[in-house]
């Protein structure tokens, strides 16, 4: 029998769970089903009300839409579809992923902190990837959603192995990547507030 893993210190917890959010701005159920995994192997320790997130059926539904996700954001068009889907998705897996794994903080602490940094992290970085595969979209008919499919699947799984092995070096990449979801979001905005009104009135004589 597996020795229980050791509880994360605050810190350690803290910087876990916001890369793990940032790895579902990426991929909703990937994180999800990194985190089942490595608690059902011993080398993670996940909050009392969490426990569940290592549990057969949580691994199979997650293992399943993790496949069905990374296949479906490489078909052209579909992509989009599944953006509306993920934006809210993304914030609720993110919220859990932080809850889980914040162990020894209050529970006012661990649901505030999950909400705000959890949730919003993975808010942030799903809304700039939206924008990033219209603008490919606009660019390239779809085409180029392709590797960015692939480049949003190797970069949540990167982080989420990163995390998991260094905390703190992953939390540095998560906010690395979150000044670049911020400044596509500040831009796209800018963008959007620089073009002229459009005049649909009809011209008088």
């Amino acid at each position: 029998m597996q020795p229980p893993p050791p509880d994360l210190t605050p810190l350690v917890s803290v910087a876990l769970g916001i890369g793990l959010a940032a790895a579902c701005g990426l991929r909703v159920f990937l994180p999800l089903l990194a985190v089942g995994v490595a608690a059902r192997t011993g080398h993670l320790a996940l909050s009392d009300n969490f426990a569940w997130l290592a549990s057969d059926p949580a691994l199979i539904a997650f293992g399943t839409a993790t496949v069905i996700e990374v296949l479906a954001y490489h078909v052209p068009f579909l992509d989009h579809l599944l953006d509306v889907l993920a934006t809210p998705s993304a914030v609720v897996a993110g919220t859990v992923a932080t809850a889980a794994v914040l162990t020894d903080v209050p529970p006012v602490v661990q649901w505030t902190l999950a909400v705000i940094a959890g949730g919003g992290t993975a808010g942030i970085v799903q809304s700039a990837t939206v924008l990033t595969r219209v603008g490919s979209t606009f660019f390239t008919g779809g085409l180029g959603n392709l590797l960015l499919a692939s480049f949003e699947l190797f970069g949540a799984l990167g982080t989420v192995v990163l995390v998991l092995v260094l905390p703190f070096v992953g939390l540095a990449l998560v906010v690395l990547l979150l000044a670049l979801a911020i400044y596509v979001l500040v831009r796209a905005r800018r963008r959007r507030a620089a073009k002229p009104p459009r005049d649909d009135a009809p011209a008088t004589a």
